[in-house]
């Protein structure tokens, strides 16, 4: 799981990201979604839009401060800038925290499925 993305952390220090990430808030879950490939924050706007066919429609406040923590939190990484546009990607440990937000969602979506 996360162990083997964060070679060199404590136990405690991954318990810490888990617990400051997990469960992801359904904007911080689509910004970090959408860093999968390198995109700067107007970019990451315009992908949630489309990929949620306007359902979802964020603001540059909530972007760059939703980034921002990312950032802190070692979710994503700056990888350059252009013309004052900061570019993102998911960092490996983002990735990791992705892949155990996606199973957490599976298992709501599952047990949601049975009772209804």
């Amino acid at each position: 799981m996360i162990y083997h993305a964060m070679r060199g952390a404590s136990k405690v220090q991954i318990e810490k990201l888990r617990n400051a990430f997990i469960p992801m808030s359904e904007t911080m879950l689509y910004i970090l979604m959408s860093l999968t490939s390198e995109r700067h924050g107007y970019g990451i706007m315009l992908y949630v839009k489309d990929i949620t066919n306007g359902r979802l429609s964020l603001g540059a406040g909530t972007v760059y401060q939703t980034l921002g923590k990312l950032e802190k939190g070692g979710l994503i990484k700056q990888t350059t800038e252009i013309d004052r546009k900061k570019y993102y990607i998911i960092t490996d440990v983002g990735r990791q925290l992705l892949i155990e937000e996606s199973k957490r969602i599976s298992e709501i979506n599952r047990n949601l499925e049975a009772i209804l």
